[in-house]
């Protein structure tokens, strides 16, 4: 592969104002893009968007051979796969938090809404994780695609889940203080971080 390019961006540059206005697509590799169709137009519901196919990669050059799908949400927005044969299977991660941690959220209208995902998923064969309440701000369900993708199928419970910007700023620095902190005193960075969270849980949760 290329080299990706490098953009010299000064940490104190100022945002000019753009933004980007929605998700147009998140893409992943598929090792069998006929059952991947499947899962998504059946299973998921969603519409089969678009298609490209070439012999090679039109960002970097790379010359093997690709076929690019899409599948359409209700708003347009679209998950993507590459299907090139010949491709080794990925590697097993070296922890299990990538394999929780890593999925995308796909949103349903309720509560209601996610329980009918539940059941329709459990009666197609597919393990699901769930309904989990997180903490009063969202309401979800997990599983996976035929790739191991996992996904969520998920609800906001807090109508401003996603505009608590202040709080979250504020989240954030006491998080990076403690790992800075931890490090200067050359304490276990996993273990102090598990003391600011019991230290600073019931606060947590009654602000939410």
């Amino acid at each position: 592969m290329a080299d990706a390019p490098t953009t010299d961006i000064s940490v104190s540059a100022i945002n000019p104002g753009l933004t980007p206005r929605m998700l147009n697509h998140a893409a992943w590799v598929t090792h069998d893009v006929e059952k991947t169709a499947d899962f998504y137009t059946r299973i998921m519901g969603m519409a089969l968007a678009s298609t490209v196919y070439d012999d090679s990669v039109p960002s970097t050059g790379d010359a093997f051979p690709y076929f690019h799908i899409f599948f359409r949400m209700q708003d347009g927005s679209t998950i993507a796969f590459f299907e090139a044969p010949g491709l080794p299977e990925r590697p097993e991660p070296s922890h299990p938090a990538y394999d929780i941690f890593d999925h995308i959220a796909l949103e349903a209208r309720d509560r209601s809404e996610v329980d009918q995902w539940h059941a329709w998923l459990v009666s197609n064969g597919v393990d699901v994780i769930g309904p989990t309440d997180h903490k009063g701000l969202i309401y979800s369900i997990y599983f996976h695609d035929p790739n191991g993708l996992r996904l969520e199928i998920t609800t906001p419970l807090d109508a401003e889940w996603n505009r608590h910007s202040e709080r979250a700023a504020a989240d954030l620095k006491m998080w990076c203080d403690a790992k800075k902190q931890a490090l200067a005193e050359n304490r276990d960075v996993p273990a102090a971080l598990v003391d600011l969270i019991r230290e600073t849980r019931k606060r947590y949760e009654e602000k939410r």
